[in-house]
């Protein structure tokens, strides 16, 4: 009897002692034959060893793409350092964790090396795609799996050694060649895929008057120019260096500045003490003034300069009579080497990244009024925007915050003295809560916001930018509004061309679905409509672009073909109830209301819960189930009894989303209900005279079902929701009640009810309930 035998046999009878004997005869005696049987079959140290070299050359295989991803925009030497540094630390972790590995030390050393090297490399890349964390893990171990039959197979066969294993062996050994090998090939078809186009949800929008207005995407009548400024001194781009037109001086930001390291300092060249105010400018030819536009990019790797990327936007608008500068604040972004392999990445430096945005706009005045300068006299300097993507998007907040203070939040040393005429952001695909003044969230006051969001955004999956949106308030009388669009197929990174359809590095993005994106020129087309409307709107006062916010369908001839959600509010609305108020349901936020439910199956106000947290407001959830209900469900807002002027120009607005929720927990047969379908409902006002005016919601729109942006290529890979809440907006003249019952009195109105009698079940969102007057 072989050794194992003898082992397996000693255990048994020490196990067997304790029992009665009766007990002991029971025990079976197949296990000597089962051990046996293992012992033919089991691998030996040679197919161990070519299992690991397989799984070794396999991982390798995906280190040195990482590596060549993340290194090669810093220089072929950077790349050689950074790829060695990168190998170095996987290794040695693996090392590490192979020493605390006890459990597996019947597996060769070797093998459990390479398995903790796969374990850390895992763990490395699930903290950057914790979306897709399940795809990331079937991708790893299922390559490592396969690497290692496949190489466990060649080990075995190879050099005739084949001769000296058992038939059974043999046939394993083959058998694994094949699968490893047939598992590995399917795994890089799978992988090297784009992935495939998802099935689109029920797109509701039905076709409404166009604008009359002209397409905000074409090109306008000016020329572009074109300039730079910058140090002088940059090491790596011409353009701020020597070839730089206007020579700018660095400003101090190391009170802001966190955790930058030696290494980034030797890339650029200089420190936190000294940061250079680059842009790239795009301008009309013309005597002006112009409005000015600044945009910033957000984190990106910073070798790979971003700032290039709203080239597409630096024409359109400069022909349109617009000034576009955008910014360079790569310096700011991340870099797997500067930042030692990610070990110390700079931290909360949206604060850095927008206070930066108004040094610019310091330069811009100075240029502005100097004789002798290109630029002279052309800025319209009490006209200005600030337009962000990412943390970008996030910085331009802060920019505007900022503006208005005397000092820093986070430290009174530091003075501010800038009051420029910032009256409007453009936030793209943003993120929110990476800097929080004091602790506390940002609220922007008396300023134009316009929010753009991917539902495939595969970086933000979340729609974070409808957190800031809902912190936007208009509270001194003038001419502001705020609008979102949330679009179908659009990712984060289209917006720029520099970033593309990879919203992140190799080989993360092998298990993304890049295969249901839109085109990149539609994508761009749609940020040209949109942002260049809304800078004629709020910049130029062209007033008639601003239907396109209240309902995208007005610019549908504008815009690609795909499924759009948009929100809109202004300062000329007085909301009664946004549910921020209290834990009270039967009480309104305009002071003297109530509120009222009959027949709901789900009435509650709760934070609005997005795919990742939640979207940073209330709102009021309500569901109702028609089967088997005697009466209808209605929801009933009965107004205050002053303080709210109407008159018969007035209109009804609210936000409105599907839940994607079950209207009750189960039915009775114990399946949950679904519901697919559009929903509409009928909008009742009444006055205090007793007189009702009905119009079904599908008067104005029917409300979209929730729009699924599946990220993975297969529907396991991510835990997330694959959907959200996206408010749509809805408005409703009080004329057009009129209109269905000429006795109704929209002066004198009393009650606004929704009944819920035209889709039989469902579970709605419902917010910011007002009138614009």
């Amino acid at each position: 009897m072989s050794t194992k035998m003898a082992q397996w046999g000693a255990r048994r009878r020490t196990v067997s002692a304790g029992l009665p004997e009766h007990q002991q005869r029971r025990i079976p005696r197949a296990g000597e034959r089962l051990c046996r049987v293992w012992h033919n079959v089991a691998p030996g140290q040679r197919a161990w060893r070519g299992a690991a070299w397989g799984a070794l050359i396999a991982l390798a295989s995906i280190l040195l793409v990482a590596a060549y991803s993340l290194f090669a925009a810093a220089g072929i030497e950077r790349l050689a350092i950074g790829t060695l540094l990168f190998l170095a630390a996987i290794a040695c972790a693996g090392g590490l964790a192979t020493l605390a590995w006890r459990i597996f030390k019947g597996l060769p050393a070797f093998y459990v090396w390479v398995l903790a090297c796969t374990v850390t490399t895992f763990l490395l890349l699930a903290l950057l795609a914790l979306p897709v964390v399940f795809g990331l893990l079937a991708f790893v171990f299922g390559v490592m799996v396969a690497a290692s039959l496949l190489g466990a197979g060649v080990v075995v066969l190879a050099r005739g050694s084949w001769q000296g294993v058992s038939r059974v062996r043999r046939t394993i050994a083959i058998a694994g060649l094949v699968v490893g090998g047939v598992a590995l090939g399917w795994g890089v078809v799978w992988l090297w895929d784009d992935g495939a186009p998802a099935a689109p949800p029920p797109h509701v929008a039905t076709p409404t008057e166009p604008l009359p207005m002209p397409n905000p995407s074409r090109q306008g009548p000016y020329s572009v120019c074109t300039l730079f400024y910058g140090s002088g001194q940059d090491r790596h781009r011409p353009e701020y260096g020597p070839d730089a037109d206007l020579i700018t001086s660095p400003v101090d930001g190391s009170a802001m500045a966190q955790r930058w390291t030696r290494l980034r300092t030797g890339y650029w060249g200089f420190d936190p003490e000294a940061l250079p105010l680059n842009g790239r400018v795009w301008y009309p030819d013309g005597e002006g003034p112009f409005p000015l536009v600044l945009v910033v990019h957000g984190n990106h790797e910073m070798e790979d300069f971003s700032d290039g990327g709203y080239a597409y936007l630096g024409e359109l608008l400069a022909s349109r009579g617009f000034i576009l500068a955008s910014v360079d604040e790569n310096f700011l972004n991340l870099s797997p080497f500067a930042d030692a392999l990610m070990f110390a990445t700079a931290e909360e430096e949206d604060d850095l990244r927008g206070w930066l945005l108004l040094e610019h706009l310091r330069l811009w005045r100075d240029w502005n009024a100097t004789p002798d300068n290109p630029l002279f006299g052309k800025v319209d300097l009490s006209n200005v925007a600030l337009m962000g993507h990412s943390r970008g998007g996030e910085a331009v907040a802060v920019a505007a915050v900022f503006n208005r203070l005397p000092y820093y939040p986070d430290d009174a040393s530091i003075r501010f003295d800038y009051g420029f005429g910032i009256r409007s952001l453009v936030a793209i695909a943003p993120i929110d809560g990476q800097y929080n003044p004091a602790g506390r969230e940002m609220v922007l006051e008396n300023v134009n916001y316009l929010v753009l969001h991917g539902a495939h955004d595969m970086d933000v999956v979340s729609f974070s930018g409808a957190r800031q949106y809902s912190r936007v308030r208009f509270s001194d009388g003038g001419d502001w509004f705020k609008a979102a669009l949330y679009i179908y197929g659009a990712n984060h990174g289209q917006f720029n061309t520099s970033w593309g359809r990879k919203d992140l590095f190799e080989p993360l993005m092998r298990v993304y679905n890049l295969g249901q994106l839109l085109p990149a020129e539609q994508q761009e087309q749609i940020a040209g409509v949109y942002i260049t409307a809304f800078l004629e709107a709020t910049l130029r006062g062209e007033a008639g672009y601003r239907l396109l916010f209240q309902d995208h369908r007005r610019g549908q001839a504008w815009l690609p073909d795909t499924i759009y959600v948009n929100q809109y509010q202004d300062a000329a609305t007085r909301l009664v109830s946004t549910y921020e108020e209290d834990i009270n349901l039967a009480t309104t936020t305009l002071p003297g209301g109530a509120q009222a439910g009959e027949n709901l199956t789900v009435w509650r106000e709760q934070l609005v819960e997005a795919k990742w947290g939640d979207m940073g407001n209330y709102a009021v959830y309500l569901g109702w189930d028609a089967d088997g209900a005697t009466t209808e469900a209605h929801y009933t807002i009965r107004l205050p009894g002053h303080g709210l002027p109407l008159s018969q120009k007035s209109v009804l607005v609210f936000a409105l989303a599907e839940a994607n929720k079950d209207p009750a927990p189960e039915t009775k047969d114990g399946v949950r209900k679904s519901q697919h379908e559009a929903i509409d409902l009928t909008v009742e006002v009444v006055d205090h005279a007793g007189e009702i005016a009905r119009l079904p919601l599908s008067h104005f729109a029917f409300l979209q079902p929730q729009l699924e942006g599946q990220i993975g290529k297969a529907a396991f890979m991510s835990p997330l929701p694959v959907s959200e809440v996206v408010f749509q907006h809805f408005e409703f003249p009080l004329t057009d009640f009129v209109a269905a019952n000429p006795a109704f009195d929209s002066t004198d109105l009393a009650q606004v009810r929704l009944v819920f009698d035209r889709t039989r079940t469902g579970v709605i969102v419902l917010d910011d309930v007002g009138f614009r007057n």
